[in-house]
């Protein structure tokens, strides 16, 4: 589990096509200083485990779904990449509930920059707009947002010059993907009241042509 308080900007340094999967190498010194294999840390928002150690990198399998899910299918050498490792009991929760397992991508459309923050616009598929609330929580490329307001395809969110200068969520431009995480809350919600909210009334038949008695009769 993350937080989505990017720790680091990595740099990846190698990337090995496994045809249905890949192997990727990334330089990052921070999350790497006491990281033990099998570790998990989040690149971009997706968890990843790592299973190789270098001096200062480390190396991890992203799968087919996750490929297919997340835009760590266009990775390629030289590429930025937010790092943040697993959260650690005890700690600050500086974010809200991450979780590392990317919902979809979304492209960003706009960025309006001001004296002291801009106001970024992001393509919201479809299948993912029912969870997203003004004012809820979105994780961006690993980042953990707050959702200042919400389209029918489209939601903005404002970025403080410490997520600007921290993250790669400063240097984006519009047309770049980026991954999407919902508030995982919302999901098993939905889950879990779904089917209370579609059965009908206790002793409702659902018929609506019910007989009525007639007076008299």
């Amino acid at each position: 589990m993350f937080t989505g308080i990017v720790e680091e900007r990595g740099e990846v340094v190698a990337v090995r096509d496994l045809a249905d999967a890949a192997r990727v190498t990334i330089a990052g010194p921070l999350v790497t200083s006491d990281a033990k294999q099998g570790d998990s840390i989040a690149v971009n928002g997706v968890c990843l485990t790592v299973v190789e150690l270098g001096d200062g990198s480390f190396t991890a399998d992203v799968m087919r779904e996750t490929l297919v899910r997340s835009s760590l299918d266009k990775v390629a050498e030289g590429d930025v990449v937010n790092l943040e490792r697993a959260a650690a009991v005890g700690q600050r929760f500086g974010g809200h509930i991450v979780q590392g397992h990317v919902d979809g991508t979304g492209a960003l459309l706009s960025r309006e920059p001001s004296e002291h923050w801009d106001l970024v616009r992001i393509s919201l598929p479809a299948h993912l707009a029912r969870y997203v609330v003004e004012k809820g929580s979105i994780t961006v490329d690993g980042v953990s947002l707050t959702v200042v307001e919400v389209g029918p395809d489209w939601f903005t969110v404002s970025l403080i010059p410490e997520t600007l200068r921290a993250t790669t969520l400063g240097v984006r431009a519009p047309g770049d993907k980026v991954n999407l995480e919902v508030d995982v809350i919302a999901k098993y919600v939905e889950k879990l009241a779904g089917p209370h909210l579609a059965a009908p009334p206790r002793g409702d038949t659902g018929d609506s042509t019910e007989q009525q008695e007639t007076p008299g009769e």
